[in-house]
């Protein structure tokens, strides 16, 4: 599996794996991605841990909405770089404050 951390108030859009584009008529299915119950607090933002599987090697994410409290000029990023468990417990070790959802 493969990780990263996603901003509360923010969605992944479209799934690219080793061959482009994330298709869902040859995989036959929607791609792995699980929002887990666990996230950090950095610089008064709570970013929520996600799981993805293996094939997939980058994600877009991109606001809810317009009212998200981040730079109006950012439309969208693009994680280029996914994560690995022993990066998780890093970052999960280092992080300011870590959350559960009630």
């Amino acid at each position: 599996m493969k990780y990263f951390f996603l901003t509360a108030g923010w969605t992944y859009n479209r799934i690219w794996e080793r061959s482009g584009l994330w298709n869902e008529m040859v995989w036959r299915r929607q791609p792995h991605i699980k929002s887990l119950p666990i996230g950090i607090i950095e610089n008064d933002q709570t970013l929520w841990l996600y799981e993805v599987e293996d094939t997939i090697i980058m994600v877009e994410v991109s606001p809810l909405s317009d009212n998200v409290k981040f730079d109006k000029n950012i439309g969208q990023v693009v994680l280029k770089r996914l994560i690995d468990s022993d990066q998780v417990l890093d970052t999960l070790i280092k992080a300011q404050k870590v959350v559960k959802p009630f």
